[in-house]
């Protein structure tokens, strides 16, 4: 036996100082069990188990190590490296990089994505992860090492969320402290997330100038090509390169055994964000695994903080030798526990533990002339919960769903119905229409865009973060373009009495073919006023703008009153009819006050702070029609109450 500095678990929770418990763990002189597993022989792979440390001080230029990683199915082959020296301070103030070229099978394929987290070691102790790279086109393997210490505090870190969490087009980022404390910023800003995904799929990314976080392979199965095409510049924003893959072999929620031999250092591994009839997966390599705990990546994933996540075992095909962007083809295969922890020095994960994901059915049916069912389809997927990520994932599950119709066509109509299961009893009732409106965005972009940001709206209520029970969604693509502009409406009649009906006709012109005419009635209210009032004939869109506009203003509203003003959003395949009284209406957070008195209107006004929106006219009544047409447009008409 021989005396050693190891680690035989990763750093404890308590409230000693940074400083004192690196201390503490790099000095800690133990003997070292014979047993199998109990860190890395030279003469093979590293195994699961306590593994002893090499302090960074005791690195320098010229040091001949190896480094671990899986070029070919699961088993990790060793890798020459070369200390080339540390870069200090390279990653934040205090955070040292170790610079170092790779030799063997690297030299060759570069350093690839993929093989972030892939365990650097020097005389059999662990050095750190190979995590970094250096430049493009450079005929050297030159990578960089995150030092295991840096990776070993990862687990001191419990609720709190990175200022800085990756996400394409989030320019503010994610508040620090939990969800609950913090003022929610708009994700998608002035944009949905239809604009902002098809607008990051023909960015020009800067060229490598500087040493940067190997990129994170995202490997889709079950996607239809042209859909990974469409959201690659929007996920490549995020430090991630999006390609086809192999698809996850366990559904989520079921792990395997804790400590059954998966994911010993230097073995693939895979962060589950989808999974299902599609799925979505983050590759990268083990660093550490003391047996319970599994240190990876060395670099972020994303930048999350605390998640809930499944991990899973993966299984190398080849790696794509490249100067450019080398990368490893893998599938992933069977969920083991669930990833805790997505921090600046790497991902950390507790086998045998299970990830709550979102169960999502979508059901795509297509018709023909006169109604008739040509198709149906139902899919199902399980998709990661997190306020930066579910949206466009959710985004792009239901776009894919969409898209490989061959019913589809330009002159299409997609009609969408569904609901959002949220624990506590809260629903949120989907309806909507989307044909295409002749700009750069298809119509199904846009739908699901739109199912996507109504997960934008829930996750940034200021109160508690929304757990999801269920998703269901279906949707119907009908032939033609269903889009029909409101033209003239009319009124039988224009004096009326307190308690009378108001009828009348309105006339829309379709996208093609003849005009359209539709019935409508309205009943005065019995206590209305002598004078005159004012019947609004409109869309949902013209409808809505003043409600919904105060709502935005106002970044106060906590999830049950979220949920309340989702579902009071008007439906555009629907046309209203509304009589108007001249009276203030307030419209204040997520609520529509009308027929406000002038001396209380001053002092809300005041009060509020700027967040209410005030309207001259106030509802007295109001009645709407379900069309099967997507309505767009407004007619006015004053009619008198004698």
């Amino acid at each position: 036996m021989r005396m050693a500095l190891f680690i035989s678990r990763f750093r404890s929770r308590s409230g000693l100082a940074k400083a004192a418990v690196v201390t503490a763990a790099l000095t800690m002189v133990t003997l070292l069990p014979s047993a199998a597993g109990q860190g890395h022989d030279p003469e093979g792979p590293p195994q699961a188990g306590p593994a002893e440390v090499l302090p960074l001080e005791n690195v320098e230029p010229g040091m001949q190590a190896t480094a671990w990683t899986a070029f070919v199915g699961t088993t990790p082959e060793p890798i020459p490296v070369e200390v080339i020296g540390v870069l200090r301070n390279t990653w934040g103030p205090g955070q040292h990089i170790i610079l170092a070229k790779l030799g063997g099978k690297a030299a060759r394929t570069n350093v690839a994505g993929g093989m972030s987290g892939s365990p650097v070691y020097h005389d059999g102790k662990l050095l750190g992860a190979v995590s970094l790279r250096f430049s493009t086109f450079s005929p050297d393997a030159v990578a960089g090492i995150t030092p295991i210490d840096l990776m070993l505090e990862i687990n001191e870190f419990d609720a709190g969320r990175p200022i800085d969490t990756k996400i394409a087009g989030d320019s503010k980022g994610a508040s620090a402290g939990s969800l609950a404390l913090a003022a929610p910023t708009p994700v998608a800003g002035k944009l949905g997330l239809a604009e902002r995904v098809w607008n990051a799929s023909t960015a020009e990314l800067p060229a490598d100038s500087y040493m940067m976080p190997i990129e994170t392979p995202l490997t889709f199965s079950g996607m239809e090509p042209a859909v990974v095409d469409a959201f690659a510049g929007f996920f490549r924003e995020s430090g991630v390169r999006v390609m086809q893959g192999g698809a996850v072999g366990a559904s989520a929620g079921s792990s395997r055994v804790a400590g059954a031999g998966a994911l010993n250092p230097g073995e693939p591994v895979a962060a589950v964000l989808i999974s299902g009839d599609s799925s979505a997966t983050a590759l990268g390599t083990v660093t550490y695994n003391d047996g319970k705990r599994v240190l990876a990546f060395g670099h972020p994933m994303f930048n999350m903080g605390p998640i809930e996540m499944p991990m899973a075992t993966a299984e190398v095909l080849t790696v794509l030798a490249s100067a450019f962007r080398p990368v490893k083809f893998a599938n992933s295969a069977e969920i083991v526990g669930a990833l805790r922890q997505d921090r600046h020095s790497g991902i950390m994960g507790v086998l045998g533990e299970n990830a709550t994901m979102i169960p999502v059915r979508v059901k795509v049916k297509s018709f023909g002339e006169h109604d008739a069912l040509i198709h149906e389809k139902e899919l199902r997927f399980n998709v990661f919960q997190n306020q930066k990520w579910t949206p466009p994932l959710m985004m792009m599950t239901v776009f894919n769903s969409m898209f490989g119709l061959n019913d589809y066509a330009l002159e299409s109509t997609f009609r969408l119905k569904g609901s959002i299961e949220l624990q506590g009893d809260q629903t949120i009732d989907l309806q909507t229409m989307q044909a295409e409106t002749g700009t750069p965005i298809p119509a199904p972009m846009a739908l699901a865009g739109w199912v996507g940001d109504k997960f934008n709206t829930l996750f940034r209520n200021s109160g508690e973060f929304p757990v999801f029970e269920s998703v269901n969604v279906s949707i119907e693509l009908m032939p033609q373009r269903r889009h029909a502009l409101i033209e003239q409406a009319s009124l039988d009649q224009r004096e009326l009495r307190p308690g009378d009906t108001v009828t009348g006709k309105v006339v829309l012109r379709p996208y093609r073919g003849q005009s359209l005419t539709e019935s409508f009635s309205v009943t005065v209210p019995p206590n209305a006023q002598k004078g005159v009032l004012r019947l609004l004939v409109s869309d949902a869109v013209t409808l809505d703008r003043s409600r919904k506009f105060a709502v935005q203003r106002n970044r106060l509203l906590n999830l049950t009153e979220t949920v309340a003003a989702l579902n009071r959003e008007p439906v555009n395949h629907r046309l209203y009819a509304t009589l108007l009284q001249q009276s203030p209406t307030a419209h204040l957070d997520d609520k529509t006050l009308p027929n406000i008195p002038l001396s209380v209107l001053t002092v809300m006004r005041t009060s509020s702070r700027g967040r209410m929106v005030i309207e001259g006219q106030s509802v007295l009544a109001q009645t709407s029609m379900d069309f099967d047409w997507i309505v767009s447009g407004s007619h006015s008409i004053t009619l008198r109450v004698k």
